[in-house]
Order: C-alpha cells, then sequence, then structure tokens
C-alpha cells in the first residue's frame, strides 16, 4: 500500500490500463482522462488537469505518459521529439504554474526505459531523471537536461525502485 509505505496519499494519471491497476492495488486513486490514448494524440492537457485537480485532495500525483515510448518503438524519430515537446509544453507548461500555490513542492521527470530509436525496443540501460524542489536551490552548474547531462552530474540510482524513497525522503 503506497500510503501505508510513504505516509502520503497518491494517484496515477494513465493511459495504460496495467499501470492503472497496479495504482489500484496500492491503494492509489487513478482517475479516467478522456481522450487519453498513450500515443502521440493522447489528451496532454486533460492529463495535465487532472493532475492539478488531484493535487487538492492528494500528496503525490504521478503522471505517466506513453507517447515517447511508443514512437521509440514505431521508429518515429519526429514523433519522438514532438512527444517530449508536447510533455515540456502541455504537461510541465501547466502544472508548473498551478504548484506555486503551494508553499513548497517536489517535481521529477523521467522515463521509465529507454526505447532507442535505433532498436525500436526497451532497453536496460540507466534512465536520466531530475528532480526539483521549489524549496531548494538548483544551483548545480547543469544548464539543461539530457541523457549527457544526467550522466555528467553522477547522481547514480544503482537500483531502480528505491528513487521513489529518494525522491518523498530526501
Amino acid at each position: 500500500d503506497f500510503k501505508e509505505k510513504y505516509g502520503i496519499d497518491g494517484s496515477i494519471i494513465s493511459a495504460v490500463d496495467l499501470l492503472k491497476g497496479i495504482a489500484k492495488c496500492a491503494g492509489m486513486n487513478a482517475p479516467e482522462v478522456e481522450g487519453a490514448t498513450g500515443y502521440i494524440d493522447t489528451n496532454f492537457e486533460g492529463k495535465a488537469d487532472c493532475a492539478v485537480k488531484e493535487l487538492e485532495t492528494k500528496d503525490f500525483v504521478y503522471i505517466h505518459l506513453e507517447a515517447p515510448d511508443e514512437c521509440g518503438h514505431r521508429n518515429e524519430p519526429e514523433n519522438k521529439v514532438k512527444a517530449i515537446e508536447l510533455i515540456d509544453e502541455k504537461i510541465l507548461g501547466r502544472i508548473l504554474p498551478a504548484l506555486e500555490k503551494y508553499g513548497d513542492y517536489k517535481v521529477m521527470v523521467l522515463p521509465d526505459h529507454p526505447t532507442p530509436i535505433v532498436t525500436m525496443t526497451h532497453a536496460g540501460d540507466p534512465v536520466p531523471y531530475l528532480i526539483y524542489q521549489k524549496s531548494k536551490a538548483a544551483d548545480n552548474g547543469i544548464p539543461t537536461f539530457t541523457e549527457a547531462t544526467a550522466r555528467e552530474a553522477g547522481n547514480y540510482v544503482e537500483i531502480g525502485y528505491t528513487l521513489m524513497n529518494k525522491f518523498i525522503n530526501e
């Protein structure tokens, strides 16, 4: 149970039934978002708005966006780039301003796994992640968030499932 493990209530926003089922098994809310498809045509704005609404009653919201992964599987480099741009614009661009009403908050951005265009399948390589906390200075000298800058930062989490504990408790 997510609340029992971390002491906070959570929700997941996803078009993927497997993830919604895992969330429900963990005692998390998994609201439906009209037009959520898991592809580049998904309702990005609806997912962002749903997350903002969930934060009115929940401490934590996980937004799962499948579009970059699916574009990798389909060998669609232009759409993969577009999907990431849409996440930046329509998810982060809507959520970050809405979070400003809270005294403090954290945001973590990461893929669940790499799906390189060249192989069109999942890879077991480490994934870059970014954790931002409003109340902490972000002067780490890293100007952008990319695979290369994440590698250069040297902040490596050996066991993937421990990242949530790092995010919530550190």
